[in-house]
């Protein structure tokens, strides 16, 4: 059995960004960049005002004080969008607003409340702003450089860039589009829980599950529902999948050994290239990769906890190389365990845990509870797995581990602090 890095390692070797594609800006959110985005222009296109305030000349203020205050005659006044008419020369104010260009001839401007506010002519009651609160031309960027570089995920501040350069449209690497199938004579979809509550059949969560760790992940699901325990089943759900062109394929259950699991002879019927089909990882050992017909399958438990831990670390860096991401893995963090932790089996580990900071900056760590993979609970309460390595068959509480961060804000407090 392969290790699970080796595993990864085996699968995200045969995956690549998807072609590229041009949307406009407002879907770009999520997407990557596929190529350069080059400033046509230099910005900011003027020096500017960074304070609402008056625009002077250093010399003219360095030593002003409420006791021995600085008073200017005012030339005008510039509101941001307009532009000032007359230069400035020494001794002289120009009353100046956030984001208007400054006038010829000024290097400082100096805060309203800095001064009297006077129209005509203004006191300067400090010198603390004396050469500051300048923007100058070309600060943020200048024509002909990159905006943004080609990889860059796109999120509201990297819209905000495009934004400012003018690129209405952008090219990104287009969205994976994965097929999502299972197989279980028990499974039902949400119209029949009539039948799940008069005790006759279970809910197929894990095509709702599935189907949004997929969107989660950038992904564009195809949701094909499940299939009955027989091969011929299988291998019909397999082929229409299949037929709709899927960038990845991915199927829960039937990939045991049990006597109805049929996944493996349905894809090695279709000529299915098979890489490998075991890890040595708990939950989620029986886990399946090749290629069929050309698209990558990976082939996840059954059970609800299993497919999803196998998702996270195997299916979900797939569409993020897919969309053209660079960062593939969730982020890993240490933890201090605040519980023991033993393991039945010398195999890696994946609990799921709870991880909170410490007043001393460290992270904590818990379990969620019992770790049976079929308590779907349990993976709703997790904002991280624990890692458990096999060669450590008892882990004591106060000892350090690694997490894997489920959550962007797992790990962080609940307020802010400066």
């Amino acid at each position: 059995m392969l290790s699970v890095p080796e595993a990864v390692a085996r699968i995200l070797e045969r995956i690549v960004p998807l072609a590229e594609e041009e949307v406009a800006l407002e879907d770009a959110v999520g997407r990557v960049l596929a190529a350069d985005v080059i400033s046509p222009i230099t910005l900011p296109h003027w020096t500017n005002s960074a304070m609402d305030g008056y625009a002077v000349r250093a010399a003219d203020v360095r030593g002003a004080s409420a006791e021995a205050p600085v008073t200017l005659p005012v030339l005008e006044t510039v509101a941001a969008g307009a532009f000032p008419a007359r230069a400035l020369a020494a001794g002289q104010a120009t009353r100046i607003m956030t984001g208007a260009p400054l006038p010829e001839g000024a290097d400082t401007v100096v805060r309203v409340e800095d001064t009297d506010a006077g129209l005509e002519r203004v006191a300067i009651l400090k010198d603390r702003d004396a050469g500051k609160n300048i923007r100058p031309r070309g600060e943020d960027l200048r024509e002909g450089a990159v905006a943004l570089p080609r990889g860059m995920s796109v999120g509201a501040a990297q819209v905000g860039v495009l934004a400012s350069v003018g690129a209405a449209r952008v090219r990104v690497h287009r969205r994976p589009r994965v097929a999502i199938l299972g197989s279980g004579d028990e499974l039902v979809d949400l119209d029949r829980f009539e039948e799940v509550r008069a005790g006759k059949k279970i809910v197929s969560s894990n095509s709702y599950t599935l189907a949004a760790l997929v969107r989660a992940a950038g992904g564009e699901p195809l949701v094909l529902g499940h299939c009955a325990d027989t091969r011929e089943a299988m291998r019909a759900l397999l082929e229409k999948a299949v037929a709709m062109g899927p960038d990845l394929l991915v199927t829960s259950a039937g990939v045991s050994v049990g006597e109805f699991d049929h996944t493996r002879a349905a894809l090695e019927a279709m000529g299915t290239r098979m890489d490998f089909w075991k890890v040595r990882m708990r939950p989620g050992a029986p886990l399946g990769f090749g290629v069929v017909r050309d698209i990558p399958w990976i082939g996840l438990p059954g059970n609800p906890v299993s497919a999803m831990v196998t998702f996270e670390l195997f299916a979900r860096p797939v569409v993020r190389r897919m969309l053209g991401h660079t960062r593939l893995h969730r982020r890993p963090v240490t933890v201090e365990i605040e519980e023991p932790v033993r393991i039945g089996a010398a195999l890696t580990h994946f609990f799921r845990a709870v991880v909170t900071p410490r007043a001393d900056g460290s992270l904590g760590a818990r379990l969620t509870g019992p770790q049976g993979s079929g308590i779907l609970t349990s993976m709703s309460l997790a904002n991280a797995l624990l890692v458990v390595p096999e060669d450590r068959p008892q882990v004591d509480a106060g000892e350090r581990l690694s997490a894997l961060l489920l959550t962007e804000d797992a790990g962080t407090s609940e307020g802010f602090a400066l």
